[in-house]
């Protein structure tokens, strides 16, 4: 298996050395928005402990992280009023894996719209704006 990059964005954001639209943070997991969202609402989940991909994550932080993967999941289809949602989780590069942190993806889904794949980042304002939304839904 191939070591844990320390200097991956998703550590960088943990270290906070990177900015990000956060949505809910614990102890042991965060959740923020993707800047490259397949739908808006599409958010992010992690465990705060490093590792590389699922099947190399601590079972006890896979336990913190879908506690909060479903909170956040619940918030975000409430935000977006969307019709469902979709749970992506991709483990190496051959699988789709871009960022090598464990993460969750939290992809809105509608009705008669497939999903797309984005090709740019999403402006600030817009990303800030659905962090707030999800942040409200949270409450």
């Amino acid at each position: 298996m191939a070591e844990y990059d320390q200097d991956n964005v998703f550590a960088k954001i943990l270290r906070g050395e990177l900015p990000a639209h956060k949505v809910y943070e614990d102890e042991h997991t965060l959740a923020f928005m993707d800047v490259f969202p397949h739908a808006p609402g599409h958010t992010l989940v992690i465990p705060k402990a490093p590792s590389r991909t699922m099947l190399e994550a601590d079972a006890e932080d896979l336990c913190h992280v879908m506690r909060t993967l479903q909170k956040v999941a619940r918030a975000v289809k409430e935000a977006t009023g969307a019709d469902g949602i979709r749970i992506m989780q991709l483990n190496e590069a051959p699988a789709g894996q871009e960022v090598f942190h464990t993460h969750f993806h939290i992809i809105p889904a509608y009705e008669g719209q497939r999903p797309k794949r984005p090709t740019e980042m999403a402006p600030p304002e817009e990303l800030a704006a659905m962090a707030e939304k999800i942040r409200a839904a949270l409450e």
